[in-house]
């Protein structure tokens, strides 16, 4: 399993299952697709400051431990049906905090797997090189 330096480092799992409750075809990535999905997140965060990226690290170990209260086991340890039952109720909140970062996790998922160039032709997108 390669080892992640970047932002995602410290949250890597929670991360991974985040991804396919987003994106269940995540589900069947090997190593090499998983690498090009934190490799587009971590560009994303990568130009934002160390604080934002710090928030997004937090917002994931709240979404990991969160869960117990509920159910007794963390979201990375959840089915998928619960693992999309936590990311509605968090994107429900009345505290706009909690909305915006259950909404920029889902954003930096759907980032990950839809921005790799794998994925383009299962779209039906092929970019186009604009003539001279």
């Amino acid at each position: 399993m390669r080892r992640v330096s970047g932002p995602l480092a410290p949250v890597r799992g929670t991360f991974r299952a985040l991804v396919e409750a987003v994106a269940p075809l995540a589900a069947s990535f090997d190593e090499g697709a998983w690498a090009e999905v934190e490799a587009q997140v971590e560009a994303a965060l990568g130009d934002r400051r160390p604080a934002e990226r710090a928030q997004v690290r937090l917002f994931l170990r709240g979404v990991e431990w969160l869960p117990v209260l509920r159910w007794g086991r963390r979201f990375s340890r959840l089915d998928a049906g619960r693992r999309g039952r936590v990311l509605e109720w968090l994107s429900r909140r009345r505290l706009r905090l909690v909305r915006a970062g259950a909404w920029g996790v889902r954003t930096l998922a759907l980032l990950g797997v839809y921005g790799r160039p794998a994925a383009w032709p299962a779209l039906g997108w092929e970019p186009r090189v604009p003539r001279a």
